[in-house]
């Protein structure tokens, strides 16, 4: 599916690491592995903000026969940790696995942090990138990296969730702001393993919901011919206060058996309440996770959910809606390490389309202008 509007509008070479919150802090050379999945909303000033995932990584981190990766320390600021290469799996870009540990453990090429990037009303061009309002480490809880911004707009206040890695727990972390530039830090929400919270911009019976996805490594099945296939899937949760949050009973969007490229899925855009195909209710765009080589392809779908129960979904679609462009990162091509991935993170209404921001090939910022006729169920 093409776009009237479809563009990359930051990309690597936009950031200037001299201003980063590592800058100064390190031995060794440092560059963008990617600046991606951005969280988005609409300033008071009628601009749009991105708040983006700046993946920072060494150039060279392999040495003294050890891969190293980069962690916040407490007392030393930012720090090199080592590992043993005949312990290490660098086949991934993104990670490395250290074997003969019992489970599955990793540690990150990159250390991330949040840079708020501010667009013109329709998206389409920078106004200002600032350095000084940026999001870095702040604690054991993310000494690894704060990644993935969602921002929502509920009443007068701004909620942002992320994603905190450290050896402790990998969780979601609160922010909130009056203006989305200066956050105030709320703590750990969701615990270890549970991440891609999207909190609905508005409430539902006077409470606050969001989508959550947690992870792990066993699922049980489904019957014989459920249409549903078990795995990573989108579930809901509910809070008095945005801070403590409740499971919700019901099932939220889970993969179906009968489409492989959904294999495994998780939420994207912060629920809206909008009209699709003549229907009121709360949109979601959320990623479907094909399994191929090591990464999978990533492609983004909708679906609109009930206004009063969003665990039943009133309409959706089973094609993808978007996808890699190709197109967009060949002036790139020489700073790809992923290819096929489209994450999408963001999303704002107009009168008659949406600007939805993504992260494209976990390197760029995307934005596309979708018409509202582009969303027909099947």
């Amino acid at each position: 599916m093409t776009f009237p509007e479809d563009r990359l509008v930051l990309t690597p070479e936009d950031i200037d690491l001299s201003r980063s919150p590592v800058a100064g802090k390190l031995e060794h050379e440092t560059y963008v592995l990617g600046a991606f999945n951005p969280g988005m909303t609409r300033l008071p000033n009628d601009n749009l903000l991105l708040m983006v995932r700046v993946a920072e990584a060494l150039k060279t981190p392999i040495f003294d026969g050890r891969v190293h990766a980069i962690r916040w320390d407490a007392e030393r600021d930012y720090v090199l940790d080592g590992w043993p290469l005949d312990l290490a799996d660098t086949a991934d870009p993104r990670k490395f696995l250290l074997r003969g540990r019992g489970w599955k453990i990793m540690a990150l090429t990159s250390l991330s942090w949040l840079l708020p990037v501010e667009l013109t009303p329709d998206g389409l061009e920078r106004v200002a990138i600032h350095y000084d309002k940026a999001l870095a480490p702040a604690g054991n809880w993310q000494c690894y990296g704060v990644e993935d911004a969602r921002i929502s707009r509920v009443g007068d206040k701004f909620l942002m969730t992320t994603c905190s890695v450290s050896p402790e727990r990998h969780s979601t972390t609160l922010y909130t702001s009056a203006d989305a530039f200066d956050w105030t830090f709320e703590g750990i929400v969701l615990d270890h393993q549970n991440k891609d919270m999207l909190i609905f911009e508005g409430l539902i019976g006077g409470n606050y919901w969001a989508q959550t996805r947690p992870l792990g490594d066993l699922y049980f099945a489904y019957p014989p011919g459920s249409p549903y296939h078990a795995g990573p899937s989108i579930n809901l949760a509910t809070s008095p206060d945005a801070r403590h949050w409740q499971p919700n009973l019901h099932p939220g969007i889970r993969p179906h058996a009968a489409t492989p490229a959904t294999a495994r899925i998780g939420g994207g855009t912060p629920p809206i309440f909008t009209e699709i195909a003549g229907r009121r209710g709360w949109l979601t765009l959320w990623h479907g996770v094909e399994p191929h080589e090591i990464v999978g392809i990533y492609r983004t779908y909708w679906s609109l959910l009930d206004a009063e129960e969003p665990w039943k979904v009133l309409v959706t679609s089973h094609p993808p809606f978007i996808e890699a462009n190709p197109d967009l990162t060949r002036p790139l091509e020489d700073k790809m390490y992923v290819h096929d991935v489209v994450f999408t993170t963001g999303i704002v209404e107009e009168d008659d389309h949406f600007i939805v921001a993504s992260g494209e090939a976990d390197l760029a910022c995307r934005i596309t202008h979708i018409p509202k006729d582009a969303f027909v169920p099947s």
